[in-house]
């Protein structure tokens, strides 16, 4: 079936049984990364899981559209190590949505490669691209990403990607206690001087080593309050199905978002499901187990046998995590094998 044909049998929207509308689409294109964050990786584990060629994420991917998704992320690991990644996203802005548009196509990227690719990017059909950057000074940026003289290429690509269109850029940047919380108002300064919507996500249980503890969390009435230091911040309004709170400033430039999972959840709202590299659906960051979407299609199922196993699945989509609460089961992976 061309990639810019829907399924024609299947016109039923995904909504899990807590009647939430699932709209919005990961996948995670490799684990493999070329940094190791020391919140996210201990420096010995590397890849663990496959990748699947493009043209199966590809089949999935219509498939789910077709299903009501109208909002598609790429992300890994680091997802610009893939070879091919341009012309997977000019397939991926053939597919058209229930409503016969072009799904909105996302990249979550550590952009260190993003600056020589951004534009071509961006003629492919991405939309908007999000840089993980969690230091903006070089040396604590190095210490952090274990990777030397990475900020430079990073703040190349983040300026990159604006001149490409890619707008609003978003840096996103983990918070850790006794870690990085000094740099909350410099990113307030970088914010405004770059034209860039930073963003503060709160840590979550979600690392190798496991060695998260409530302790460790800066929550967002904190950053709140540290950045009101530097200039106080304004709530404004946010989709709902949005996981940021979005924040300005007085003279409105720079926007700040603070995602904050810990100190209050989302989860009423949550609109995503995700895709490992290896081909598993996950109904959220915290769950036990995943479904394997791709050893069906490695058995020849049709595309409305996979339809009707994935509404089966988000079907079962979890009501929320259980972060910091009594008997928490951690996630069957890391992160950075879910894709993040």
């Amino acid at each position: 079936m061309p990639s810019d044909e829907r399924l024609p049998t299947n016109d039923l929207l995904l909504t899990d049984k807590f009647g939430r509308s699932i709209h919005d689409l990961r996948i995670s294109i490799t684990d493999r990364c070329n940094y190791r964050c020391v919140y996210c990786r201990t420096g010995t584990n590397g890849a663990a899981f496959a990748e699947l060629p493009f043209e199966d994420y590809l089949r999935m991917a219509r498939i789910l559209v077709s299903m009501g998704i109208t909002k598609v992320r790429l992300t890994g690991g680091e997802p610009l190590l893939r070879k091919g990644i341009v012309q997977f996203i000019r397939d991926l802005s053939k597919l058209r949505t229930v409503k016969g548009e072009k799904p909105a196509i996302a990249l979550t990227t550590n952009g260190h490669l993003l600056a020589e690719i951004a534009q071509s990017l961006k003629d492919a059909g991405l939309d908007r691209v999000t840089v993980s950057m969690d230091a903006v000074d070089p040396d604590r940026f190095a210490r952090i990403t274990r990777v030397p003289n990475g900020y430079d290429s990073v703040l190349a690509g983040v300026r990159a990607s604006r001149r490409a269109g890619l707008d609003p850029v978003k840096v996103n940047c983990v918070l850790l206690r006794g870690f990085n919380e000094d740099q909350i108002i410099p990113f307030g300064v970088f914010s405004r001087e770059e034209g860039v919507v930073v963003r503060f996500i709160e840590f979550m249980p979600l690392e190798e080593d496991r060695v998260w503890t409530p302790q460790t969390v800066v929550t967002l009435d904190e950053v709140v309050a540290r950045m009101s230091e530097y200039l106080p911040l304004t709530e404004i309004a946010r989709e709902h199905s949005e996981t940021a709170r979005r924040y300005r400033f007085p003279d409105g430039i720079g926007e700040i978002g603070i995602i904050a999972p810990v100190s209050h959840p989302f989860c009423g709202h949550c609109s995503r499901i995700r895709i490992t590299s290896d081909g598993k659906l996950r109904t959220c960051l915290f769950s036990a187990w995943d479904h394997d979407l791709y050893e069906l299609m490695r058995r020849g199922a049709s595309d409305e046998k996979l339809a009707e196993f994935i509404v089966k699945v988000v079907e079962k989509k979890e009501e929320r995590h259980h972060i910091g609460e009594p008997g928490f089961v951690p996630a069957s992976r890391t992160m950075v094998h879910i894709g993040g």
